[in-house]
This record gives structure tokens, C-alpha cells and sequence, in this order.
């Protein structure tokens, strides 16, 4: 028996993903959001609504990073989500978040979330609220790295928004192979 919920945003999983920009000033500002995602292999397409100053920032900037959230900050992370720099422009810091310039694009990286998509801007529909960033790098503190060199989910600790039970949630154990199980069924 299957039970309907009509028209929800309900996917699993939605993952936390941490915008940062920085303003006019060059005040480093970030927000909290979960609707977003890969869009091309080069892309990352989120939902943002034109009011948040981080939109704003990306539109004079021309230029972001996406964290990863991970379960060591899930209080801070859920922080800048709540909070908005057009009240509270130092939100970042009040966080306990530090900063440091990207090398490839004109945004902030945070230092304690150790993975991030650097990007820059590609398109901005302010009434679907769709902003598309192209990825020119992908950086990661080595302590997320495992032996291969490659990243671990292990040591990362990504989180994912519930958004039945408003809940954050730690990513879990390897269940498969991608590409390769698959092919049993052939």
C-alpha cells in the first residue's frame, strides 16, 4: 500500500550545500541550502530565491563556492541558514567560520568545510529562482583524502537535509558498486 503526499520537494537525498560569495566590501558571506545539484559535468543548477544577499553577491561578483556541509558543523552550518546576512552581516564569523580566498575564482572558501566546488556564474533567472554556476575546481582539505588519494564520504561526513522531519542526516555506508553491479543483470 502506497500513500500520497501530493506535490512535495521530498527527493533523498537533498544535500547541504554552503554558498559562500563575498559582497561589495568583500565581506565574506554564506547561506544554507538544499535545493540543488549537478547539472552537467561541469555545472552545478541550485534554487535561491533573489532576496537572499548571497544572490545578490553572486550577481555583482560573478562568482561562488559550494561547501559540502559535514556533520562536525552541522550547528554552524544550520546557522548560516537561518540567519541573514542583510540583518547580520557577520554572520560568518559569528558562526566561528574563517575564510580564505579562492585561487580560480573571486569567492570565499570556508575553512572548516573541507570540500568545495569553486565556480563562477553562468546564468541567473530571477523568476525561477534557478542560478547555474560552471565548476572550475574542486578543492579539498587532505584530511578528507584516503589512500588513493581520492575523496573518502567516510571522512568527509557529508550530511543531507530531510525535508519530511526538517532533519539533518549523516550520509551512510557503501551499499554497492556504481557501474558494476549492474551489470549481473545484463
Amino acid at each position: 500500500m502506497r500513500k500520497n503526499f501530493g506535490a512535495k520537494p521530498y527527493t533523498y537525498p537533498q544535500p547541504v550545500l554552503i554558498i559562500a560569495s563575498y559582497d561589495e566590501n568583500g565581506t565574506a558571506d554564506a547561506m544554507n541550502a538544499a535545493w540543488g545539484g549537478i547539472s552537467d559535468d561541469t555545472q552545478i543548477s541550485m534554487c535561491l530565491s533573489a532576496g537572499h544577499k548571497t544572490v545578490k553577491n553572486i550577481l555583482k561578483r560573478k562568482a561562488f563556492t559550494v561547501s559540502m556541509a559535514d556533520a562536525a558543523h552541522v550547528t554552524e552550518c544550520d546557522y548560516v541558514g537561518i540567519v541573514s546576512a542583510n540583518d547580520v552581516p557577520d554572520k560568518l564569523s559569528r558562526a566561528g567560520f574563517h575564510t580564505t580566498k579562492s585561487e580560480f575564482v573571486d569567492a570565499p572558501l570556508i575553512d572548516e568545510l573541507p570540500m568545495a566546488l569553486e565556480c563562477r556564474l553562468v546564468s541567473y533567472d530571477e523568476e525561477s529562482c534557478r542560478l547555474i554556476g560552471e565548476i572550475v575546481n574542486v578543492s579539498t582539505d587532505e584530511r578528507i583524502l584516503g589512500e588513493n588519494g581520492k575523496i573518502d564520504p567516510a571522512k568527509l561526513q557529508p550530511i543531507t537535509f530531510d525535508p519530511v522531519n526538517n532533519a539533518y542526516l549523516r550520509l551512510g555506508e557503501k551499499v554497492g558498486n556504481a557501474f558494476k553491479d549492474g551489470v549481473k543483470l545484463k
